[in-house]
């Protein structure tokens, strides 16, 4: 049946907003209509939301989380972030890893958060395919946005403490660079392989088939980087193979704005609501977000769940604003630019006519720690208050 939801003022984050405004939305869960609300309407054949007094957003979106990978209160049992059996394994799947009952699924309608992005730990120098996912109860094949969204590498203290334990490399930030040219190296070596044989290879190789996308320019590569130095290393070696690049957590980014910038890359900033838990996090602080913002660097922002529960993905952006970023920015940050870093702008991301229907009605502005979601759609679909 078609919906229509008015009344409520609608931000669209395409810069123009209604107040009042309506929107309708189809049985495929595609937005038809946006536009002002009429001061009376009649449809027969049709549900009508009263939006009144509340905030119509596209849901939000969390561009890096571990969410189903990495369970709460389960040390062992669902822990599935890093295989650290090996420091190269881009063959891995966070799709295989997930378990779609986390409660965490749940908890982010509670913050409006309508898609995740769910990427491998960072113990490995290449740790495997990150996944994006709704978190709306769906079906299976529902959910599943795209299986292989990119490939996540690792750079810093994570890889360094975890196979310096082991005693093999990579021991020091140089062997974590050299590990990581091999691997592309070996990729693209194996890729030439691929594009002379006249015949399909009889024993395909998992780990450099992974990396295919990403030499072809099909998906990113996604580096978790902290410190300065960390990130200026990913910037050489996505130059040096002529890979998309984005810098997760990129907690240094406000020293090195200009290089991030004239690199044109993008980044995934966060989470800014902790302490200073580890070395390369000395320089830690919320101003990052503005920062680049100025600098005209592209930007998310994450909460790194379970580091920062997802549900409170909202507040970090709203630290962000504390902090002198530009409250539309912050609101894009969650919205359509994390959309654009994730490639699904032409999804989601903003209430357009033609995108899917993921949708969100606000009692009060999301960075108020008062307001709460009332109800949210995803693909059309009423998925809270959760049915029971």
């Amino acid at each position: 049946m078609r919906k229509i939801i008015y009344g409520a003022q609608v931000w669209t984050m395409t810069g123009t907003n209604y107040a009042p405004g309506l929107v309708a939305f189809d049985e495929d869960g595609i937005i038809r209509t946006v536009e002002d609300c009429p001061p009376s309407f009649e449809e027969e054949g049709v549900e009508i939301i009263d939006g009144r007094g509340q905030i119509l957003l596209p849901g939000f979106i969390e561009a890096h989380c571990h969410v189903g990978l990495l369970e709460e209160n389960t040390p062992v049992e669902g822990n599935d972030l890093n295989e650290t059996s090996d420091p190269i394994t881009p063959q891995m799947r966070a799709l295989d890893g997930i378990n779609p009952f986390d409660p965490a699924f749940e908890d982010a309608l509670q913050g409006g958060v309508t898609t995740v992005c769910i990427l491998p730990g960072s113990a490995n120098i290449v740790g495997g395919q990150a996944t994006i996912m709704k978190t709306g109860p769906l079906s299976w094949s529902e959910r599943v946005v795209e299986e292989q969204s990119a490939i996540k590498c690792a750079l810093g203290e994570n890889p360094k403490r975890v196979y310096g334990d082991q005693k093999k490399a990579p021991i020091t930030r140089m062997a974590s660079a050299a590990l990581l040219r091999e691997a592309f190296t070996r990729a693209k070596a194996y890729q030439c392989k691929k594009e002379k044989a006249k015949e399909p290879l009889t024993e395909p190789d998992l780990r450099w088939e992974a990396l295919l996308p990403l030499l072809e320019k099909k998906i990113p590569l996604r580096v978790h980087a902290h410190r300065s130095d960390d990130i200026l290393t990913a910037l050489r070696i996505a130059k040096e193979f002529d890979l998309p690049l984005v810098i997760e957590h990129c907690t240094e980014g406000h020293l090195i704005a200009e290089d991030l910038a004239e690199a044109k890359v993008s980044a995934v900033v966060g989470p800014s609501l902790v302490n200073r838990a580890k070395v390369e996090m000395k320089e830690i602080t919320p101003r990052t977000s503005a920062v680049l913002h100025k600098a005209s660097v592209p930007f998310a922002i994450m909460t790194d769940h379970p580091v920062i529960p997802i549900q409170y993905l909202p507040l970090c952006a709203g630290l962000a604003v504390k902090h002198g970023l530009e409250e539309e920015a912050a609101l894009k940050a969650i919205s359509i630019s994390a959309a654009q870093i994730l490639g699904l702008e032409k999804r989601i991301g903003t209430i357009e006519v033609g995108k899917e229907a993921d949708l969100v009605l606000w009692k009060g502005h999301p960075f108020d720690i008062r307001s709460s979601v009332t109800t949210a759609w995803v693909k059309g679909k009423k998925v809270f208050p959760f049915l029971t």
